[in-house]
C-alpha cells in the first residue's frame, strides 16, 4: 500500500497544507493569467498513447552530473486505464463535502449531468477512468483526456468558473476540490439546487487514490472508486521500486533539482519547496530537493540569494511557463541569478506539461516514469 505519510505531512497537517499551498497556487495563477490545458505537442492526458520502453531497458547515464543540455519531458502511457465501462451509479448518495468553512452533507441524487472541475483537470481525469466520461457535460481548462476537447468549457480561465455557462449546463453534480473558484460562484451555483461537492484536495501525488474514492463515492460507484484506487496506487508503488533500481543510489551522483514556476510576462518567479507537492517527486525520482536544505516551505517568490544558495544541478519548469520567460534564452536574461547556478551554467531545464506535474490523477506514474527518463536517460526522450 502506498505510504500516505511524506515528509511534508510530518510537518503540517494535510488540510492546513491543501489550504495553503493551493490558495497561493490559485492566487499565483489569478496573477498571471495561466494558459490552461498541456501546450500543442505535449504528451498531456489528451494526447495519443505513448509507448516507452521500460526502465529496466533504458541506460542511464554513467555520470548524470556530465550532462548539458535542457530536457522536454515525454509522458508515456496511460500506465492505469478506465476500470469500467459506462458502468450504473447507485444513487442517491449522501457524502461529505469538505468545504473550507467545514465539512457538511451532499446528497446526490442524480448522475446524468456531471462537472468535475478542478486547476488541473485531474478530477475529470477520475471521471474517465471511473468509466463515466459520457455523463460529463463539460470541462475546466486542463481537462484534456482522449475526448475532453468537445466539451464545452465553463472557465473562463484555467482557475475561475463562469457561472452563467454552468448552469446554461443544467449539471445535476459539481465535483470540485477548492482549486476552481470563486468560492462565491460555487454557493450561487449550491443556492441554485445544485449539488456541489467539495472532494479534499490532492496536494501530493500520495493522495490521488483517495481522490479516486471520494470522486467515486459522489457519483454512486464506490467498489470502482476502491478498484481504481488500488490500481493506481500499485502502479505508483511498481514505478517507484523501477526508478529505485533505475536513478544512482550513492549521494554523490544524485542530482540536486529545484522546481521554479515561471511566469515570466508578469515577471513572477517562484521556488516550491517543502509541502508544495514537489517536493514528494522529487524525492520519488531520487534527486535531492534543495529546498529543504534551506527551510523552504510551500511557494515563495524566489530570491538570487536563495536561488544561488542552493545551486540546483537541474531546474524544474512548466512549459508554458519557460516559454511564457521567451525559453532558456530568456529565463537566463530575465533572472542572472538563473545562469550563476550549475543548472543554469550547462542549461539543465527540465520542462514538463503544466497540467501533469502537478496533476495528482491517474497519470502519476508516467510523469514520475518521464521525470526519471528526464533526469538520468535524456537522449533516451530525444525525437
Amino acid at each position: 500500500m502506498l505510504d500516505r505519510a511524506p515528509r511534508s505531512a510530518r510537518t503540517a497537517p494535510r488540510s492546513a497544507r491543501s489550504a495553503a499551498v493551493g490558495a497561493v497556487l490559485i492566487a499565483l495563477l489569478a496573477l498571471t493569467g495561466c494558459q490552461g490545458g498541456p501546450s500543442a505537442g505535449t504528451s498531456g492526458e489528451g494526447s495519443e498513447s505513448v509507448s516507452l520502453p521500460p526502465l529496466s531497458e533504458v541506460t542511464a547515464l554513467a555520470d548524470p552530473h556530465s550532462y548539458e543540455g535542457p530536457t522536454d519531458v515525454l509522458v508515456g502511457g496511460p500506465t492505469v486505464g478506465p476500470v469500467a465501462e459506462d458502468p450504473t451509479p447507485e444513487l442517491p448518495v449522501t457524502v461529505p463535502s469538505y468545504d473550507r468553512d467545514g465539512t457538511r452533507e451532499i446528497t446526490v441524487d442524480s448522475a446524468d449531468r456531471v462537472l468535475a472541475l478542478s486547476l488541473t483537470g485531474n478530477l475529470a481525469d477520475m471521471v474517465h477512468a471511473l468509466g463515466l466520461s459520457d455523463r460529463l457535460i463539460g470541462r475546466d481548462l486542463s481537462t484534456s483526456f482522449p475526448g475532453a476537447e468537445e466539451l464545452p468549457v465553463v472557465t473562463k480561465s484555467s482557475h475561475s468558473l463562469d457561472a452563467e455557462s454552468v448552469l446554461n449546463l443544467n449539471p445535476s453534480v459539481i465535483l470540485t476540490d477548492g482549486t476552481i473558484g470563486p468560492h462565491d460562484v460555487l454557493l450561487q451555483l449550491r443556492d441554485a439546487g445544485i449539488p456541489v461537492v467539495m472532494v479534499q484536495e490532492a496536494t501530493d501525488f500520495t493522495a490521488a487514490g483517495e481522490t479516486a474514492r471520494q470522486v467515486a463515492a459522489a457519483l454512486g460507484v464506490p467498489a470502482l472508486g476502491d478498484t481504481l484506487a488500488t490500481n493506481l496506487e500499485s502502479a505508483i508503488e511498481a514505478k517507484l521500486a523501477e526508478i529505485a533500481d533505475f536513478a544512482p543510489t550513492a549521494e554523490e551522483q544524485k542530482l540536486r533539482v529545484a522546481f521554479l514556476y515561471i511566469r515570466g510576462t508578469s515577471g513572477i518567479y517562484y521556488l516550491f519547496g517543502q509541502g508544495s507537492g514537489i517536493d514528494t517527486v522529487i524525492d520519488a525520482i531520487g534527486g535531492i530537493d534543495v529546498t529543504e536544505e534551506i527551510g523552504w516551505a510551500g511557494m515563495k517568490p524566489m530570491t538570487d540569494e536563495a536561488l544561488v544558495a542552493i545551486d540546483p544541478d537541474v531546474i524544474l519548469v512548466m512549459e508554458n511557463g519557460l516559454a511564457s520567460a521567451g525559453g532558456i534564452d530568456g529565463l537566463l536574461e530575465a533572472q542572472p541569478s538563473v545562469a550563476l547556478t550549475t543548472a543554469g551554467e550547462k542549461r539543465r531545464i527540465i520542462s514538463i506539461d503544466d497540467t501533469l506535474i502537478l496533476g495528482n490523477g491517474t497519470r502519476v506514474p508516467d510523469v514520475l516514469d518521464g521525470l526519471a527518463r528526464a533526469l538520468y536517460a535524456p537522449d533516451s526522450l530525444a525525437g
